[in-house]
């Protein structure tokens, strides 16, 4: 996808269609959107900071066994880091989100940038 913020709800609405279609466990659709969301959010507002010719954010949904990954990949090497949000900041607390509601998450380095992902245990 364009990395434009326009683009969000579009990403939102594939994850969401995806686990719903692959029929996940009953939350699943909505924690994915949720996650993916911030996922897609932190790469545009932070994946190309760093990279002159920023390109295109890709996002990538697997599933192993009970597991369904989604993975952001965007251009930039800059590792994700978490942040501690004071209660009144208006932002900072994506990352703080995706590690409560996902199975596990983390990020790749790749020869093109970095990918962020999460699991969620959609078929228990």
């Amino acid at each position: 996808m364009p990395r434009e913020t326009r683009n969000v709800a579009s990403v939102r609405r594939f994850v969401r269609d995806i686990a719903t279609d692959w029929n996940t466990s009953e939350d699943i659709p909505e924690i994915a959107e949720l996650l993916v969301s911030e996922l897609v959010t932190n790469a545009i507002a932070y994946g190309s900071s760093a990279v002159p010719d920023p390109t295109a954010i890709r996002i990538r949904i697997t599933r192993e066994k009970e597991l369904m990954t989604v993975d952001v990949y965007d251009s930039c090497i800059a590792v994700p880091r978490m942040r501690q949000a004071d209660p009144l900041d208006t932002s900072g607390r994506g990352l703080t989100i995706v590690e409560d509601l996902s199975h596990n998450w983390g990020w790749t380095l790749n020869p093109y940038g970095k990918s962020v992902w999460f699991q969620l245990t959609a078929w228990p």
